[in-house]
């Protein structure tokens, strides 16, 4: 049902009665979870985009594409004995570290936090951390040590939302961003990880990094819903997800009615086995919808880039079209289209901050954004001063021309 084909038919024909309700199951409750079926059966309708200035505002999300390379280089940096490097350390290394442009006109954007330097050889440039960076750097290296814990909670829960408890090294490493793991975190696993992480080998001779874990983890929608009492842990039990719809969006009314039935389909939990659904029914959607949640939810901002999730679309039992999943729930989804990507944001971690647990590196980023601020304003400052003192030294050139012709 996900994600089929329009067609003239089903565009004409938005919603289908069926013989037996959304709560059949209760007579029959041994029937399989890919039986339950909505009362209204929803089709692949175009759901128009609406821009939302409130979630195109917020800095963290948007500044964090220019910040992760930041970032990077500080750690180059910060991680050499002498705390300072020359260019030619970093210059080549601009693919690798995702700088946008040449690495020495990066790092100089930034005379907040990179302060450049003549070396002792050549006459080349170096570069050291300013005195606010290297605090903020020292500030983030004690968070993630004292929050070693809850990053190691939350890399075993990504894993865990995979079919087979397991995910390729590499895509780790590609998420490692988004679930704010330090660059050297999975360097040492003697260290970081505990006895119920192993490494494996899996398919195509990848390496992969497996958790093997007997107790129950609960999703964010389930702990929210059993603190209100409206979930008690049944299986297959119905949560409604928390909507939070922009100001002046407005469904159709049948599009409005298949939501409604479809808050009312069980929550299968990202956690729990799904191979025995359907992958075109509802309740499938509603678990794609709930993983999708719960990644978000993982994330130091709450929002990832839409291209960077495709890669999980195999491990994670996703469908193929999963990106229209964003699109068919804009209540509980954002599609910013700001910096030249498409980015999704979990509305709910932006209008109830109780909700989603906040993670414990945001508030260092969020310093390192400052700092990015401060340095546009000196950059702006220098503009300003070096076009004054060019028409100072145009004036006093043409004083000076003056001043000799009449002696002549």
């Amino acid at each position: 049902m996900l994600f089929n084909k329009p067609t003239c038919k089903t565009l004409k024909n938005l919603i289908f009665p069926s013989e037996q309700t959304i709560f059949s199951f209760l007579r029959h409750p041994h029937n399989p979870p890919h039986t339950y079926t909505q009362k209204f059966n929803y089709v692949d309708v175009y759901m128009k985009w609406k821009k939302d200035s409130y979630y195109d505002s917020i800095e963290q999300i948007h500044k964090s594409i220019v910040l992760k390379p930041i970032i990077s280089l500080k750690n180059c940096i910060s991680q050499d004995p002498n705390g300072c490097i020359p260019i030619s350390d970093v210059s080549k290394r601009g693919i690798q570290l995702e700088v946008p442009m040449k690495v020495a006109r990066f790092l100089r954007l930034y005379p907040s936090i990179f302060e450049e330097f003549t070396g002792p050889q050549y006459n080349l440039p170096w570069f050291r951390l300013t005195p606010e960076a290297d605090e903020i750097d020292r500030e983030e290296k004690r968070v993630n040590e004292d929050c070693r814990e809850d990053l190691r909670d939350r890399l075993k829960k990504f894993i865990l939302m995979s079919k087979e408890k397991v995910l390729p090294w590499k895509i780790i490493q590609g998420m490692q961003w988004y679930l704010g793991l330090p660059d050297d975190f999975l360097q040492h696993p003697d260290k970081n990880l505990d006895e119920s992480f192993r490494f494996v080998e899996m398919e195509d001779g990848l390496k992969g990094l497996a958790v093997e874990s007997g107790e129950k983890v609960l999703s964010t929608v389930q702990r929210n819903a059993m603190k209100k009492g409206v979930y008690v842990g049944d299986p297959m039990e119905a949560i409604e997800f928390p909507l939070f719809p922009s100001k002046g969006l407005r469904l159709r009314r049948k599009i409005a009615d298949w939501l409604k039935e479809f808050q009312k389909l069980p929550y299968v939990s990202p956690y729990e086995d799904f191979s025995h659904l359907d992958p075109d029914s509802d309740i499938s959607e509603k678990r794609v919808v709930g993983l999708l949640h719960e990644l978000l939810s993982l994330f130091v901002e709450h929002s990832a880039e839409r291209k960077k999730l495709l890669c999980l679309k195999k491990h994670m039992g996703l469908p193929q079209k999963v990106h229209k999943a964003f699109e068919r729930h804009p209540s509980m989804f954002y599609l910013s289209l700001r910096n030249k990507t498409c980015t999704a944001i979990l509305k709910e971690a932006y209008c109830d901050e109780s909700a989603i647990e906040r993670h414990p590196l945001l508030r260092v980023r969020n310093k390192y954004i400052n700092l990015m601020r401060e340095s546009a304003t000196i950059l702006k400052t220098r503009r300003v001063n070096s076009r004054f003192a060019d028409r100072w030294d145009s004036g006093s050139e043409n004083e000076d021309g003056k001043e000799v012709a009449e002696c002549t």
